[in-house]
């Protein structure tokens, strides 16, 4: 049974090639090449990167280094963790990396809910400790990746993953202050970034309630961590995006004003639609804010197999009131097909909607 809840990893994982191929094992084997791919999330309170676990599995395999060996990591990483932090464990081993052993990193690539898609397709990036680093990776990813594989350093390659995820975070932080602002001045963001997309080099997202996954929440602090004294809007971008979730409460108690103790649908809780990734959910927060506040939330997703409701027409049943946070696409089928039905069912006609996990609009 394949552990990981994903359709594409599934079909491989049962493929008859994979079967013959396979095998999990809980001790360390003598190899040629190690491909190290573990967690390494965010120190909440320091924000820096919490890295025990890379190192513990950089550690498990000195023992079993030897003279040609090639070590990749694949774990998201702040800049030069290779050089000063990996390079050191594997060397405890007596072998020099560069010349008894090749270092790599090759930051994973991957769109939650079709990983396999991605890890074959997406273009990759090679970054060794030199140019027989390079050509002994990139080898080994030719046996499956039908993208790009695109050669740099160490540094470069650890810089650029990071610098990808940033460039997300810090566009969403940008729509989000615009929609605060949008909602000061009583206009319309959804219709103000329409017709600004209009102009043929403006291309902006739009807003949400809040930024969550393994990845972008947390990737931008790695930056600020190397180089503090040169990043002021990264950091700032971070803020306001961690922000949203109590702007988005905000906006849902003034909604809800004037009812006395109501009964209010949640639905969706998902870091994003269509996926079951409930990591670092800015739904989850905007939840436990509206309870600590003493709302009464009865909360589904069934694409997270949360909850008794599985439509929207059940969850609204009742209610006072039907937020829909994750908008996964069942969901949007539902309202364009029943939106009225579902009104009729709610004691108070408050139907509030938002976005994708990259945006939002009340509705």
């Amino acid at each position: 049974m394949c552990p990981i809840n994903e359709p594409s990893v599934a079909t491989v994982f049962h493929d008859a090639a994979t079967k013959a191929n396979f095998s999990a094992t809980n001790t360390v084997p003598i190899a040629d090449t190690y491909i190290i791919a573990v967690p390494t999330p965010l120190h909440a309170r320091k924000k820096v990167a919490a890295l025990s676990a890379l190192e513990m599995a950089t550690a498990s395999i000195v023992s079993k280094l030897r003279p040609g060996a090639l070590v990749i990591v694949e774990s998201t990483i702040p800049p030069l963790s290779c050089e000063e932090i990996i390079k050191p464990i594997l060397e405890r081993s007596g072998l020099k990396v560069g010349t008894d052993l090749l270092l790599a990193h090759c930051p994973e690539r991957l769109y939650p809910g079709n990983a396999a898609d991605e890890i074959i397709n997406n273009n990759r990036i090679i970054g060794g400790c030199n140019d027989a680093a390079n050509e002994r990776a990139m080898a080994l990813y030719a046996n499956f990746v039908k993208g790009k594989l695109l050669s740099t350093d160490m540094l470069t390659a650890e810089f650029c993953k990071l610098i990808e995820n940033t460039y997300r975070d810090v566009n969403i932080a940008l729509v989000n202050e615009l929609a605060m602002v949008a909602e000061r001045l009583g206009t319309s963001i959804g219709a103000a970034i329409e017709l600004a997309n209009m102009h043929p080099r403006v291309s902006l997202l739009q807003p949400g309630i809040g930024v969550g996954g393994h990845c972008i929440p947390i990737d931008p602090w790695f930056i600020a961590e190397v180089a503090p004294e040169q990043t002021e809007l990264i950091p700032a971008a971070r803020r306001i995006n961690d922000r949203m979730p109590h702007v988005i409460a905000g906006r849902i108690r003034r909604a809800l004003a004037g009812i006395h103790d109501p009964s209010i649908g949640v639905y969706g809780v998902t870091y994003k639609p269509d996926v079951d990734d409930q990591r670092e959910s800015p739904a989850w927060e905007i939840v436990r804010l509206l309870r600590e506040d003493g709302y009464r939330l009865d909360v589904a997703d069934p694409i997270a197999h949360l909850g008794e409701a599985t439509t929207l027409l059940e969850l609204a049943a009742g209610k006072d009131a039907l937020i829909v946070l994750v908008p996964h696409q069942p969901a949007l089928s539902e309202l364009a097909m029943c939106r009225d039905e579902i009104m009729s069912t709610l004691k108070h006609p408050i139907l509030i909607t938002f976005g994708s996990g990259n945006a939002n609009g009340m509705r």
